[in-house]
């Protein structure tokens, strides 16, 4: 033990870059009730845990300690040691929670409730409910600005994005999108959110301030019918410069240059492609592939494919812990 500080003094001393620790990939799959965790640096599986029934949204906290899982045929939020996977304590949710997003400081929790036209807002700490949402029609997709001030939820049948006072709880704007917006995505820069309509088929670039809508992306691939091509799962580098968006039963995740909002290219991943998460260098992307039961991982520099991952039934979610 002495010998092994003392070299781990001596490397710090002379400046050595040790090797940073891999990341875990938590992967929620709907249909098999349970998560599985990857290496982010070996890409192999570490393991597979139960987690409740239908596993969709998956999220951690800022500082890696919580793991939040929406249990949707459960009506609740299961929530984690994500070390362990031990099961910590519950939250409260409205029936068939979907997706959630947490609060840039970790508190609170904004979770989209399908069924019951709901957004529940919930303290992370004392496991309370602070309000109730009335939203539109199926509420689906949900997303945070940078800043924490505005929180955003689209309603798959409205076709509505809705942007909502974080502190007050109350909406001060609505914006008609394409069909079935399911997913909402910020850059960093707080500067453009992106909307995503599975059965439009269009990504809507949405100004913050004014809540226009700047432009609609829309994507043609060779061989791939149209109604193929059901954008759903968002993600933005942090300089803004690169969006990615999962094409559904395209198979495709589209790569977009984030300052023109033109499609630059098509990556061919695993089969219904639906959600995306980085690794915190950005070095990865993983996809999860929900009809091939696997996750691919995008190499960001090099923009290809290098490794198909199987997990369980139906992947749907992916988080990645923080360093």
């Amino acid at each position: 033990m002495k010998a092994a500080t003392a070299i781990l003094t001596s490397a710090l001393c002379l400046g050595f870059a040790l090797p940073a620790a891999a990341n875990r990939v938590f992967v929620s799959n709907e249909k098999g009730n349970d998560v599985t965790v990857l290496d982010s640096d070996t890409l192999e599986v570490i393991g597979t845990y139960p987690v409740g029934a239908r596993p969709r949204g998956i999220t951690i906290s800022p500082d890696g300690k919580e793991l939040y899982v929406c249990a949707s045929d459960d009506d609740l939020v299961r929530v984690f040691d994500p070390e362990t996977m031990q099961e910590l304590h519950t939250l409260p949710s409205g029936p068939d929670p979907e997706l959630f997003v947490l609060h840039p400081s970790g508190n609170p929790l904004y979770i989209a409730n399908e069924d019951d036209n709901l957004v529940t807002v919930v303290d992370t700490q004392t496991h309370k409910v602070l309000a109730e949402i009335p939203v539109g029609v199926e509420p689906e997709g949900m997303g945070v600005s940078p800043d924490g001030k505005v929180v955003i939820n689209t309603s798959e049948t409205t076709n509505m994005a809705h942007f909502i006072n974080s502190e007050t709880f109350e909406i001060f704007g609505n914006v008609l999108v394409d069909s079935r917006p399911r997913f909402a995505q910020y850059n960093d820069q707080g500067t453009k959110l992106y909307v995503s309509a599975e059965i439009g088929g269009t990504v809507s670039v949405i100004h913050p301030e004014n809540q226009t809508i700047e432009k609609k992306i829309s994507f043609e691939i060779p061989g791939v019918l149209p109604e193929a091509i059901q954008p759903v799962g968002i993600r933005v580098t942090k300089d803004g410069k690169k969006v990615f968006v999962a094409l559904g039963p395209a198979n495709r995740v589209a790569v977009i240059d984030g300052e023109t909002d033109e499609v630059q290219d098509y990556l061919l991943v695993g089969q219904r492609v639906w959600q995306l998460a980085f690794t915190p260098d950005e070095k990865y992307l993983f996809t999860t592939n929900g009809n091939s039961n696997d996750v691919s991982v995008i190499d960001v520099a090099a923009m290809k494919v290098v490794k198909s991952i199987p997990v369980g039934q139906q992947p749907w979610g992916v988080v990645v812990a923080p360093n």
